[in-house]
């Protein structure tokens, strides 16, 4: 399946009211091409979920498969990631006159401390569409914003 998305840093003054949030922690168990990710998902209301995606090479569009996995397999999986574990905490919501449209905010944590990015996922690469007044800078095509980057590289060391 293709992923298109952008990344976008954040206003975090001009933020809206954020619904609640998911933990997440999640590691790489290849950093080649594709990449493997297994992630851990703790919704507030205590409900988990675990996964295992794979994707391919692309700043901006790329293929993503992704597999739901049993919560405790995923905890081990997690103990043979390469580099540093990525925690944050993601809030997902619509804007107002793009209600089709996810965006998903990520407040990270641990080693990536300070850095809060935004996602948005389009049905296509020249999808036009307003953006909120609390979006920053565009950094899509800026690898360091990868989370892949950012388990070899944490924010905190840039």
């Amino acid at each position: 399946m293709l992923e298109i998305e952008r990344k976008f840093l954040v206003k975090e003054e001009l933020l809206p009211s954020l619904p609640s949030g998911h933990h997440l922690i999640q590691g790489y168990l290849s950093f080649g091409t594709p990449s493997v990710r297994v992630r851990l998902d703790t919704a507030e209301s205590g409900l988990k979920n675990a996964f295992l995606t794979i994707k391919g090479k692309g700043m901006v569009s790329r293929e993503e498969f992704e597999y739901a996995i049993p919560f405790d397999e995923a905890e081990q999986l997690l103990k043979l990631c390469q580099g540093a574990a990525i925690a944050k905490r993601r809030y997902i919501f619509s804007v107002v006159g793009e209600p089709s449209l996810k965006w998903e905010l990520d407040v990270f944590e641990g080693e990536n401390a300070g850095l809060m990015v935004v996602e948005v996922e389009l049905p296509h690469e020249n999808y036009t569409f307003q953006l909120p007044d609390w979006i920053g800078q565009d950094v899509s095509e800026i690898a360091a914003y990868k989370n892949i980057a950012l388990a070899q590289h944490p924010y905190k060391a840039w």
